[in-house]
Formats: structure tokens, sequence, C-alpha cells
């Protein structure tokens, strides 16, 4: 008989190679799971919006199904440490993940059904939404890395580099799932397909370990990519639709008006007739207060421009009035010049910018300012502080106004008292004026304006907008400053718009606006 020779080099090539496939395991699937946390925030928001409530549900509970994952891991990997099954359940990830753009739009429809009128359905339903869709995948991603480290550690002195090297190599990965999912491939190729290269890569890594034969898995997954995303909440007569850097975008004619949605769609962010300026809604608002300058309105800055339902209006009752509508997505604003007369007034220049970075950039001094991005539960925190209120007084001619659109809900004034008695802090008088069953504008003065002159100016408005004007001049109350104003430093703004829409879901579960007066 002839010996067979065993090369001695062998096991030491097999460990290699089982050591480089461990980390490059560990390293997609850490990539993964954080571009699919992305996902899931950017899949949410055009059901339940981009709130700190959604983000806090998307956070958690990722974070609470990956230390499921890593326990669940780490005890399989004991009882069965298989290279074979740690690649099978990177596939099955893989698998979970890519389905979720395509199951997702029936099961978020339906979630969202009843809650339409309520952002408070926001809380609920991407909680649930989060732990159907994505907490399955994720919690297999996570029994990624103890089961590697499992595999990887050969003899115990070696545990510690074995386990450290793992673990940093998962974390590398989550880095760069993060930033290229949110900076690349969002932007670039959408949601839906970041969701799907995602899984790819994820299926490639099962396939390292599993072997060639599996690599048809990862090019199966990567060819979902080639499905045409579908549309997100459709609604009868879209007539645009894309995702933006930073939210849905949507243009619906029903009515004879164009409505623009964003994100969620529980709320009209402009409103478009062929017939009138006038809406009937918190934008005519605005329309009410150029008369209390007591002269003739010059410049005007509008932070939250949108599509120019306000700006346009001012083209027909002020159109000597120069305005710079500040707004931070630029797909909103190419929405409004198609779709929403954003265009038809000459004299409004529009600036992509955040609102409070264009007023510390400008110069301009403007005789009204108005902010209307207050919007429950997307209250930017830096837009009611002092600080930012300060630097709007510091912007405003003297006798200057700034308008705020403060949502409310009945009985429930808590945000107008924070942002009323904030700026009561840096202007002289305030006020506010419960406009809409759930709108109060509240303004600040510069300089003190009696009641009664007050009244003498609301009523040489435009003819028109007299209506509108007596019932500011009756509605008027004065806020007084609060003891415990609003800062940079802490702006419990989430918590008090967080606990208003839950208290009012579990109240009431729809809206009902009472609309204003329009010219006939």
């Amino acid at each position: 008989m002839t010996a067979v020779a065993r090369d001695p080099a062998a096991p030491w090539a097999r460990e290699r190679r089982l050591d480089l496939s461990l980390t490059l395991v560990v390293f997609t699937a850490g990539a993964g799971s954080l571009a699919t946390e992305i996902g899931a925030a950017r899949l949410l928001a055009p059901y339940y919006g981009s709130s700190t409530i959604v983000w806090a549900n998307v956070i958690g509970l990722v974070l609470a199904s990956l230390a499921l994952g890593y326990w669940l891991g780490g005890r399989l990997a004991d009882r069965r440490p298989s290279a074979r099954l740690l690649g099978l359940l990177v596939v099955a990830a893989a698998l979970g993940v890519a389905a979720i753009p395509f199951v997702s739009k029936p099961f978020l429809d339906v979630t969202v059904e009843g809650l339409d009128q309520v952002s408070a359905g926001a809380a609920i339903g991407s909680f649930f939404a989060v732990l159907a869709l994505f907490a399955p995948p994720v919690t297999l991603l996570g029994m990624v890395a103890p089961f590697a480290v499992r595999l990887g550690v050969t003899e115990v002195a070696t545990a510690g580099s074995v386990a450290g090297r793992l673990y940093a190599v998962s974390t590398l990965g989550s880095l760069l799932g993060t930033f290229l999912s949110a900076l690349v491939a969002i932007p670039a190729i959408g949601t839906q397909r970041t969701l799907i290269a995602s899984a790819a890569l994820i299926a490639l890594g099962g396939a390292l370990v599993l072997g060639p034969r599996w690599l048809g898995v990862a090019l199966g997954v990567a060819a979902l990519a080639a499905i045409p995303p579908g549309a997100v909440r459709a609604r009868d007569a879209i007539i645009y639709e894309r995702e933006s850097r930073y939210q849905f975008v949507q243009v619906v004619e029903s009515d004879g008006a164009r409505r623009l949605y964003l994100d969620e769609g529980l709320a009209t962010h402009s409103v478009w007739r062929a017939d009138t300026v006038l809406t009937g809604g918190i934008w005519d608002t605005f329309l009410a207060v150029p008369p209390l300058l007591g002269r003739p309105v010059q410049r005007v800055a509008i932070l939250g421009n949108a599509g120019g339902t306000t700006a346009r209006a001012f083209a027909v009752f002020y159109p000597e009035a120069e305005i710079d509508g500040v707004e931070l997505d630029p797909a909103v604003t190419a929405a409004g010049r198609r779709y929403l007369g954003l265009g038809d007034n000459p004299r409004l220049r529009v600036h992509t910018a955040d609102a409070r970075p264009f007023l510390r950039r400008t110069r301009e001094r403007y005789d009204l300012v108005f902010v209307d991005a207050y919007r429950p539960p997307y209250v930017p925190f830096y837009l009611a502080t002092r600080e930012f209120f300060r630097l709007v007084r510091e912007r405003l001619r003297p006798g200057g106004i700034v308008a705020l659109n403060v949502a409310t809900v009945p009985g429930d004034d808590g945000l107008v008292d924070g942002i009323g008695g904030t700026l009561a802090r840096e202007f002289p008088q305030v006020a506010g004026w419960q406009a809409l069953r759930f709108n109060q504008l509240v303004l600040g003065f510069t300089e003190p304006l009696g009641r009664g002159k007050a009244a003498k100016r609301l009523a040489r408005a435009p003819r028109p907008l007299r209506e509108l004007t007596a019932l500011l001049a009756a509605g008027m109350r004065r806020i007084e400053p609060s003891a415990d104003p609003w800062t940079d430093d802490r702006s419990p703004v989430e918590w008090v718009t967080d606990r208003m829409i839950v208290e009012w879901a579990a109240e009431s579960g729809e809206f009902d606006e009472r609309t204003l007066p329009t010219a006939p």
C-alpha cells in the first residue's frame, strides 16, 4: 500500500479562509444592518413622518433587535458551532431585508387606516411597523457577530483579540452602511433600491461562508433592483410625487384645487386654486397682519415658504412688497413652481436654506417675518428659542412684526404658551389669536400697539380681507413672558408636542377644522 501524503499546510489554509470569510460576513452584516435602519426611517416617513417619535421607535427597536440577536446568536453558536448554519442565518436575513420594500406598502396602508386624521398615529403605527417589518431580519443580523466570534476562536489565549477584531470590523461596516446609505445611495437610487442593495450585500456575505454556489442568491436579490419603485401612499389624482433628500413630496389635484403633501400626508402645506388666492386656511391669516404695521409693507421674509401659497396671495393684496421666501427643500420649491403658482409673484425671491442660518447670514431688514415651520410633530427646536427670536428681532425694522403659525389642539395651549412665552421675553408685546381650531397665530411686536390703535389699522385692510382682520382684532389676547423660556440649551419642544398629540389621540380621533372666510 502506498501512503497518502498529507499537506501539513492544509489545516492552516482552511483556517485562513474561514477567518477571511468570517471577517467579511461580519463586515457586510454590520453595513447591512445600519443601512436597513436608515432605510426604515425613510420608508416610514411617507406614512408616519420623521419626527422624534418615529426615530425613537426605529432606533430603539433596532437596538432591541440587535441585542436579542446577540443573545440568541451566542446561545445558538455554543450549541451548533457550524459555519453552514451561520451562512444560512445571513442569507435568511438578506431575504428578509429584500422583502421589506415589497410587503411594506400593503402592510403600512393597513396600519394607517383610521389614523390619518391624527398625527399621534405615528407613535403607535411606526412602532408596530418597525416591529413587524424590520425587527426579524435585524435580529438575524445581530446573531452574526457572536456566532462568528465563536467560530473564529480556536484557543482561549486568542479569544479576546478575535472578538475585538470581529466587532471592530462589524462597527466599521456599520459606519460605512450609515454614511453610504444616507449620503449616497438613498439620494441617488431611492429607498427601495437602497434596501435591495443592502440585502444583496448581506447575501454576498452569506455566500462567502456557504460557498460559490450561493452567489446566485446574492445576484437574484440584486436583480430585484430592476423592479420600479411603487407609489408610496398613493392617492387619487396625484399629479406629482418624488422622494427628496429630506422628505416625500406629493401634489394632488382634486375639487378644483392642488394641494401639497409631505411625508405622511396628514397636513396640507400649500394650496393652489385657479380662481382665487384665498384658501380658507392658515395662509390667509398672514394676510391680516400687514395692516397692523400702520404703513405700507415693503419687505417680508417667509420662513417655511413651501409651495408659495402666502407669497402668491401677497402679489394680489400687497403687490409692492418684496418677499424673501426661505425653503429648505429644493424639491418642494420645484413642485411649487410647476404646480402651485409659486412663480405668480414676480417680487418673490426663493432661497434654498434653513430658516435660522438664512436669518443669521442676511443683512436685510424686514417689516414682517412670517414663520410657518411649526407643525407637530415637526417643530424645529432651534426655531422656538430666545436666541432665535432675538435674531428675528434684530432683522426687523422699527415697528416690525413677527407672525408665527403655531399648531394647537382644543384645550391644550402648551405649545403656544411655550413658544409665545419665550417670544415675549424678547419682544415687548406678544399676542395670540386662535384663528383655526388647530392653529393659533402668535404675533410679536417690536413696538407696543394698543388694542384701539390695532383695531383702527386693521379696519383699513384691503376690502376682501376686512372680515378676516375684524376677527383678528376681536380675537387677539395678550401672551405674558414665560418664567422658564426655551433656549438653545434647553428647548423641550419635542416633549410638549409629543404629549400634546398623544393626549389628543386618546381623546379624539378626527379633525374638524373651522374654515376662515374667503373672498366671494
